[in-house]
């Protein structure tokens, strides 16, 4: 009796959670789709941002006071985020990269 009372409760609760995420189509809104834009970084930027990193790191840093030195590593920082966020970088993991290397022997 227990068992049922409770597949009962959880079939209920399961049922009216699609209620909740539920939303009536709003029909007069024609809003314009956003066009989904490439994110990658032209050649320029790419080369840019590198060269702005070279400057940095040739800087000598011996003389530069604390804020200094801080905002240059705010700076690195930014160019880091925005180099991993339009540059494509390819992530491979550890099974795929192992099953990458066995089919390869494999068909090898």
């Amino acid at each position: 009796m227990k068992k049922t009372i409770f597949y009962v409760i959880v079939l209920v609760f399961t049922m009216s959670s699609t209620f909740a995420f539920a939303n009536k189509a709003n029909k007069n809104s024609n809003s314009a789709v956003p066009v989904a834009t490439e994110n990658r970084l032209s050649e320029v930027e790419i080369s840019r941002l590198t060269n702005r990193v070279e400057e940095i790191r040739n800087l000598d840093k011996t003389d530069m006071t604390l804020k200094e030195k801080s905002e240059l590593k705010k700076e690195l920082r930014s160019i880091k985020k925005n180099v991993e966020k339009n540059g494509g970088t390819v992530y491979i993991g550890g099974a795929a990269l192992i099953l990458i290397i066995l089919l390869i022997i494999l068909l090898v």
